[in-house]
């Protein structure tokens, strides 16, 4: 059977945003992982969506909706965060509950990358004894993780417009655009392809962007099952969720675990990559 040659989209859009964070110390240089409010994983995705100017009108709306409700107005987070966006962890749990309802059903697809802290804390101190004047640097775990989040994205669309969830005061847009150039190599590399795509790249606050709001909301459930053990989300949206790449968990291959619809990802499978 000849393979048809899949056809060239016009474009796509990306949007793309993290959950936890990438502290490992305090000021002090004392290990914080899971502790004072400090994450066990750090976790990257983008979300594809189809249109995005529907979905930024479907949110806004919904938007509209809860803050002039009776019920939910009154409410002091929604007084003070969702009257300005919807940010999963700030959101009250009625307001939550209406928004991956309407996630649900918006044609999006996510992508996410997860690192394990105790294993980048790991990587910090073999480096640290190669040499002492090495400094652990968060942008280039999260520039890393940028490259392998789109090293098989890129070449599908003739222009990929990807927009990052702001990180501080600095955009950064020149090292994000670096990583999707490496992102775009390492592909040509392996498939001996040449990806003549264009990347637009742009920084904006999730206050902002109703889109980034969308990730924000699908990596919150992922986070929630890895870091709590806490399922229910993630299982209320999980089709939604194309691939899943556990970079550290090593039990059977180098570059991780990938998980998609050959392989959920589930509960359990997080609980036995624990135990080795």
């Amino acid at each position: 059977m000849i393979k048809k040659k899949r056809k060239l989209e016009d474009e796509r859009h990306y949007f793309v945003d993290e959950a936890g964070d990438l502290a490992l110390f305090n000021k002090k240089g004392k290990v914080i992982i899971g502790n004072e409010g400090c994450s066990k994983y750090f976790i990257l995705g983008t979300a594809l969506i189809e249109e995005p100017h529907a979905v930024r009108q479907e949110l806004l709306q919904l938007q509209q909706m809860i803050v002039t409700d009776p019920y939910l107005n009154n409410i002091p987070s929604v007084l003070n965060k969702t009257k300005v966006a919807f940010h999963a962890k700030d959101d009250c749990p009625e307001v939550r509950m209406q928004v991956y309802k309407l996630l649900k059903n918006l044609p999006i697809k996510v992508y996410a990358i997860i690192r394990r802290k105790s294993y980048i804390l790991e990587e910090v101190r073999s480096m640290n004894r190669i040499n002492e004047n090495y400094r652990f640097n968060d942008d280039a775990i999260y520039d890393d993780c940028v490259k392998r989040l789109f090293k098989d994205r890129l070449h599908l669309a003739k222009v990929n417009h990807v927009m990052f969830a702001r990180r501080g005061k600095s955009s950064r847009n020149e090292s994000l655009k670096d990583a999707l150039l490496r992102a775009k190599a390492n592909f040509e590399k392996k498939s001996q392809k040449e990806v003549l795509t264009a990347n637009s790249v742009i920084s904006n606050y999730s206050s902002n962007e109703p889109a980034l709001q969308v990730i924000d909301y699908y990596l919150w459930a992922l986070q929630r099952m890895y870091e709590r053990h806490e399922e229910r989300y993630y299982e209320f949206v999980k089709d939604k969720f194309t691939r899943i790449i556990d970079l550290d968990d090593k039990r059977e291959e180098i570059y991780g675990v990938y998980y998609d619809e050959r392989n959920p990802l589930n509960l359990n499978k997080i609980k036995d990559s624990l135990k080795s």
